[in-house]
């Protein structure tokens, strides 16, 4: 018990008579043999972009073996109607998003993949699809499709945008827009490099 006691007192004195600076002056050196890990860090590759038009997410739906592999083909904008009856509001365009859907899951895929669509503008506004817009873009997804396993389907799904905003972005997910998977394309084109 004496030599615990006098190994400690031992150390209290070390500290007292300076070794604190001993402690100081390792510090740096811990310091210096991080930088280069941070170093590392900041050189390594850059986050990739957000997919855009022609790029395939594989989304999965709530139910096991339900699987899509989903492509927006092209955006037009603006979309000319082709019904008057369901024509956009004064100060409104249509914009319209072609999707390919394919099965790549087990199961047939039976949903709407108009409910489960939204478009983003640059003020993060998000819009639902306009269901019985109607556009000289191209034939639309029909209110419910079903699509077998290694099958595929395209459509266009038509937006209603106020003329002054700028889509950025389009969403899909399955079940009516219910899963948690959730696929983002983005709209905007690239910034040229420099």
């Amino acid at each position: 018990m004496h030599r615990v006691s006098a190994a400690l007192l031992g150390v209290c004195a070390f500290i007292a008579a300076g070794g604190v600076s001993v402690q100081m002056t390792a510090a740096p050196a811990v310091a210096a043999a991080a930088a280069p890990v941070a170093d590392r860090q900041s050189a390594a590759a850059p986050v990739s972009p957000e997919p855009g038009i022609g790029a395939t997410l594989s989304l999965e739906r709530n139910t096991r073996g339900e699987r899509l592999d989903v492509t927006v083909l092209k955006v037009v904008d603006p979309a000319r109607t082709t019904n008057q009856i369901f024509a956009p509001e004064p100060g409104n365009r249509f914009v319209a998003v072609q999707f390919q859907l394919k099965n790549t899951g087990e199961a047939p895929y039976k949903d709407s993949p108009v409910n489960g669509a939204v478009l983003v503008d640059a003020d993060g506004q998000h819009f639902d699809a306009a269901l019985f817009a109607k556009t000289s873009a191209g034939p639309s997804f029909p209110a419910s499709v079903s699509i077998s396993p290694g099958d595929t389907a395209r459509g266009f799904i038509t937006f209603e945008l106020p003329d002054a905003a700028k889509p950025v972005q389009v969403q899909s997910a399955m079940n009516s827009g219910f899963s948690d998977d959730v696929g983002e394309w983005t709209l905007v084109a690239p910034a040229p490099a420099r």
